[in-house]
């Protein structure tokens, strides 16, 4: 019996190296812009479950993807939603207008890392977990004005995507060590990287030109002491993470 050939050893890259192949990645066009009828629509003063239907239901992939979000991350339903109406009335008007907004970011998340092996169903669980408990933290000092912080958090673990995306070989790699022995996720980036997550992902969502809030969060949700801008966001979301992964809700990648 042939023994099994060792993984191909990865060196780490340097910063230009790093940024050469990051600005290569493909942006995500569902983070700049909702759709407009709904958007506008959610945000009057006076919404009505059947007018906020029907333009949801103009799109019928929108449809399937919101009610399959309603009832993988709403679980504990005694029954499962099964219409657009239904799901406004058990969710409410704020978190429809949330899950419409997550529910393309995810697909472009999910054609960004393209087919690298790594839990991504329980992955996106974690970061809609992240961004439906970042709103409950923040909400606890402050209301919120706009969705910043809900997208903040959803896009927090970007840079884990952007690694599996352009650093296939050194993502693989670092998923390796940490099933061999369990450690530091950040330090075993820079180890076989030479960047870690939080750094890769504020640069990939620099290169694009996204808000400077979910930049800041990126970078600093593990150490939110470190941001010197939209501190109550990076904080929340930094809660937020330690919150869903102590609930064991889906997989971060962190140990």
């Amino acid at each position: 019996m042939e023994a099994t050939p060792a993984p191909r050893p990865v060196a780490p890259l340097d910063e230009a190296q790093i940024e050469s192949r990051l600005k290569g990645c493909a942006r995500l066009p569902s983070l700049g812009s909702i759709n407009s009828a709904l958007r506008e629509l959610l945000s009057a003063d006076q919404s009505y479950i059947a007018q906020i239907s029907e333009v949801i239901r103009r799109d019928p992939s929108l449809t399937a993807r919101l009610l399959r979000l309603v009832n993988s991350v709403y679980f504990g339903l005694s029954s499962p939603v099964n219409s657009i109406e239904e799901a406004i009335f058990y969710l409410g008007v704020r978190q429809i207008r949330q899950l419409a907004m997550l529910t393309p970011v995810i697909e472009d998340f999910q054609k960004l890392a393209g087919n690298v092996p790594f839990p991504w169903r329980e992955f996106w669980r974690h970061c809609i977990g992240v961004a439906i408990m970042t709103r409950e933290v923040i909400s606890v000092v402050r209301v919120p004005s706009d969705e910043a912080d809900y997208v903040a958090g959803l896009v927090h673990d970007v840079g884990k995507i952007a690694m599996a995306a352009a650093f296939p070989e050194h993502f693989a790699e670092v998923q390796r060590r940490l099933a061999e022995q369990p450690a530091s996720l950040t330090e075993v980036e820079v180890s076989v990287l030479g960047m870690d997550h939080c750094e890769l992902g504020a640069r990939y969502l620099q290169h694009h030109n996204l808000p400077e809030a979910m930049i800041e969060t990126a970078r600093h949700h593990h150490q939110p002491e470190r941001a010197s801008h939209h501190v109550p966001i990076v904080a929340a979301v930094s809660v937020a993470d330690l919150l869903v992964r102590h609930a064991r809700l889906g997989v971060s990648g962190n140990v």
